[in-house]
Formats: structure tokens, C-alpha cells, sequence
């Protein structure tokens, strides 16, 4: 079937001296001794990982001690029994989308990349171009583009829940027109990436992954610091914030907090959802105060403050060029471990890129077939495992750094009365999950629920002797 017999020597095929050329270069294939490098490589930067994310997570976003202790979490203090059944309710619906999208996702993904489902595909897709570069570019369209269709039926029932709770206010047509501009990036981001990864496989068989986790890290931040510029536009219209009292009040927070704001944006959000958010965006002349339009309708300024000021706790902490730091390295450390994925004579075996006897016999491998545009499934493959084993590492974090906001935000406001009213809007509005399983926490959650947060308001009202904001039990 796979034809996993070992060489005749003992050698494991794909680890003897690589002593062959490459195809098409006349340089040797990968060899142990690089398999070696590119390990060692990538445990020390998941190693620099793991020291970035243990020096910049707030693990105790408010620091000392609640005087009586710290407040229990109890929806039922803050929400009625009316909100707390209608969060169920959404939940419960959407939930089952969540872990189908989930398991389909992989098993497609997986398919493609662990059988020659995958292989034979691009095969059959790029017959007709002459050029490596342009099957690299058609393989990944035809990858993105079936992984993308796959997917499509639970982005589809989503809206359908989000509409039925009323959440989304856009056409069919404009959500598809949205999805469409998402793929079209995915395609332009992965191709860039992938055609310059697969010119240095080729180039250097032994270390590309050396230039190529530089290169992934330079990508990593160049779309950080572009995401605000070239992609957020692509999918809303901004205008400045009307003069008045609330556009100054803001900027003169941001001023008071030492953190430099160009401009209050207005995001036009309601053509999508009914969702309240606000957001600060940009980089040192770049930064912007972003409001989303259903922010503005009914929302006393007080909260709208009480939003600002948690998101000018994410800039005031640099939460935005952590973040961009440890996916950075995070990246850099995959594209290491990319090497012996590609350069695993069962793997590609497995895949198809290789096929079955191929290196069944006494002779080490030659070359490197890892730079077949064939094995760009099984790459795939491995970045979506890597990317499901990273998230709930990425949510942990995230949460700490949310709490972290919402201390900034009730130390700069000093109003918890406020911000925890501020909560329960948001969260009734945008129909969060106010008690989430173990599971669902640890796959998805990237904030706290609104009822830790309401607490943590509380926390903070007993550490600096001020009213705790009252139970809104209804």
C-alpha cells in the first residue's frame, strides 16, 4: 500500500547521506545532519516562544489582594434569567456548527495531505503549465480554493444562525462578495509565501529552512503592520468621528494615557453586523481610535469610553507587537520542522509525492522531492495541525491579555459602575457565551466572559475603596 520497508542497509529512507543531486539543481538532497540543524533550530525558537510568552503574559492582570476576597462569578447577579436563556440558546446553535466546521476541516485537510488524494489533484491541475513557479501558484488556488469550499457550508450555517438571532444585517450577496475578498487574500498571501519557499527548497535542498524562517518571520510582521492599511479597507469604510465633545474626550484620553492616537475612526459595521466593538489600529504615526458605527446609536459615552480605554490598554502594553513577536518566532519555528516534514521518505510516500519503492531498496535516497509541487498538500496538512495544537496555547494567552485591558481600562476610567454596565451591553448585545465549557474555553474563548469581567470590576472596586458596581438582577 505505502510501502514502508526500511532499506536494505537499516538506513530509515530519506536519512542517509543525501549525497545525490536534486532535481534540476545538481545539489545535494536533504542529508541527517540537516534534519538535525533544522530540529535543533526549531526547538530553540518554540524554546524563545515559551520564554516571550511567559515574560509578556500578564498571568495576574490585577495585581494584590481583594480585600474580603475575590468576588464569586455569577451570571445570575448580573444577567436575567431571560438574557442567561437566550445565550444558551445561541450557543447551543451554534455550537455543533463549530465542532463540525472543526472536525471537517481536518479530515479534508488530512485527506488531502496524508493520501494521494492531495498529490494526484495538483497533479491532474498543473499538467498544462511549463513554468514551477506557476503549478506552485495553481496548486495552492486549487488547495486554498477546495479547503475553502469545504468549509463554505458551515460559514453558510452560521450566518444563518447569526441572522436568526439577529446579529447579521448583510445581503447574501454582499456575505458572499466578503468571502470571496477573504479567499482572494488567502490565495495571494499563501502564494507569495509558498512560491518563495518553494524556490529555496529547490535552491538550497540542504538549509533552505534557514532563509525560509527568516523570510517567514519578515512575513509575519509585514502583514501585522499592513493589516490596518491594505486589508481592513478592503472590508469597511471609515470615516473620521464628527467634532464634538465625545471625539475630544477620547483623544484626550489617549493623551492622558501617553499613548499617541492620529485620528477617531468610525467603521461602518452596521452594513455587516449589530455587534458593538471598538478597536485601536495602526502603528506609532498609523494609530487610530476605530468605533464601530452600532457603537454610537444608543450607547451612553461614558461606556463608549470604558471601550476605548480597554483598547488603549492593548497599545499602551504593545499587546499588538508581543503578539506579532511570538507568532513571529512561532512561525519561524514550524517552517523549521516544514524540513522534516518534506524531507520524511514515509510521509511523502504516504502522500504520493513519492512513489511506493521507490527507495524501498539498498540505495539512499537522492535529491530532494520535498520541492515537488505535489507535496504542497501534505505541507498544508502540517501547517493545520500546527495551527489546532497552537490555538488553545494562543487563547490562554489572549485571555490574560484581555483581563489585563480591562484592569487598564477601570485604572484609567476609575468608574467600575460604568464599565460593568458596559459589559452587560456588550455581551447582551453581541449574545456572548456567558458560562463556557471546558472544551469550548479551551478551543475558542480569546476573552473572559462578561461575567469575569463584571467580577474582576468588582475586585477592582474593593482594592481601591469605591462603590462595587450593584447587581442588575432583574
Amino acid at each position: 500500500m505505502t510501502g514502508r520497508g526500511k532499506a536494505g542497509t537499516g538506513v530509515d529512507p530519506g536519512e542517509g547521506t543525501g549525497s545525490g543531486p536534486a532535481p534540476g539543481t545538481g545539489r545535494p538532497g536533504p542529508d541527517r545532519r540537516s534534519r538535525r540543524a533544522a530540529a535543533i533550530a526549531s526547538a530553540v525558537l518554540f524554546a524563545a516562544v515559551i520564554a516571550v510568552i511567559a515574560v509578556t503574559t500578564p498571568w495576574h492582570p490585577l495585581p494584590g489582594t481583594v480585600p474580603g476576597g475575590a468576588v464569586p462569578v455569577d451570571p445570575a447577579r448580573d444577567f436575567s434569567p431571560a438574557e442567561i436563556a437566550r445565550s444558551r440558546a445561541f450557543d447551543a446553535a451554534l455550537t455543533p456548527r463549530a465542532y463540525a466546521g472543526l472536525a471537517v476541516g481536518l479530515v479534508v485537510v488530512l485527506v488531502l495531505g496524508l493520501t494521494r488524494l492531495g498529490s494526484g489533484l495538483i497533479a491532474r491541475c498543473t499538467a498544462w503549465p511549463r513554468r514551477r513557479s506557476l503549478r506552485v501558484a495553481v496548486a495552492v488556488v486549487v488547495l486554498t480554493t477546495v479547503l475553502h469550499l469545504a468549509s463554505l457550508p458551515f460559514g453558510v450555517w452560521g450566518e444563518a444562525v447569526l441572522r436568526r438571532y439577529g446579529l447579521s444585517t448583510q445581503s447574501w450577496p454582499a456575505w458572499l462578495l466578503d468571502d470571496v475578498k477573504s479567499l482572494g487574500f488567502t490565495w495571494l498571501i499563501y502564494s507569495i509565501a509558498l512560491l518563495l519557499l518553494y524556490w529555496a527548497l529547490r535552491r538550497f535542498p540542504r538549509y533552505w529552512w534557514t532563509g525560509a524562517a527568516a523570510g517567514a518571520f519578515a512575513l509575519v510582521v509585514a502583514v501585522s503592520f499592513l493589516y490596518p492599511v491594505v486589508f481592513e479597507p478592503a472590508f469597511n469604510d471609515f470615516r473620521p468621528l464628527p467634532q464634538g465633545r465625545l471625539r475630544a474626550d477620547l483623544l484626550a484620553m489617549a493623551r492622558r494615557d501617553g499613548v499617541p492616537v492620529k485620528d477617531v475612526l468610525v467603521a461602518d459595521a452596521s452594513r455587516r453586523t449589530t455587534s458593538l466593538n471598538a478597536y485601536v489600529s495602526g502603528f506609532g504615526s498609523t494609530r487610530r481610535i476605530v468605533i464601530y458605527d452600532t457603537l454610537l446609536e444608543n450607547t451612553p459615552p461614558a461606556r463608549v469610553e470604558a471601550i476605548v480605554a480597554h483598547e488603549l490598554g492593548h497599545a499602551k502594553n504593545d499587546d499588538v507587537l508581543h503578539g506579532t513577536l511570538i507568532g513571529a518566532l512561532g512561525v519561524s519555528a514550524a517552517v523549521c520542522l516544514l524540513h522534516l516534514l518534506l524531507s520524511s521518505p514515509r510521509l511523502l510516500r504516504r502522500s504520493g509525492v513519492v512513489p511506493d519503492g521507490v527507495h524501498g531498496g539498498g540505495e539512499p535516497p537522492q535529491g530532494n522531492p520535498g520541492a515537488d509541487p505535489r507535496s504542497i498538500a501534505l505541507l498544508l496538512a502540517g501547517v493545520a495541525v500546527a495551527t489546532q495544537v497552537g490555538m488553545p496555547v494562543q487563547n490562554l494567552v489572549s485571555r490574560h491579555i484581555e483581563a489585563r485591558a480591562d484592569a487598564h481600562s477601570l485604572d484609567l476610567t476609575r468608574d467600575p459602575a460604568t464599565f460593568a454596565s458596559m459589559q452587560h451591553e456588550l455581551s447582551v448585545r453581541n449574545i456572548s457565551d456567558l458560562s463556557p465549557d471546558a472544551i469550548e474555553r479551551f478551543l475558542w474563548s480569546s476573552h473572559p466572559s462578561a461575567p469575569e469581567r463584571i467580577a474582576m470590576a468588582r475586585d477592582w472596586a474593593r482594592q481601591h475603596h469605591v462603590p462595587e458596581p450593584p447587581p442588575r438582577r432583574r
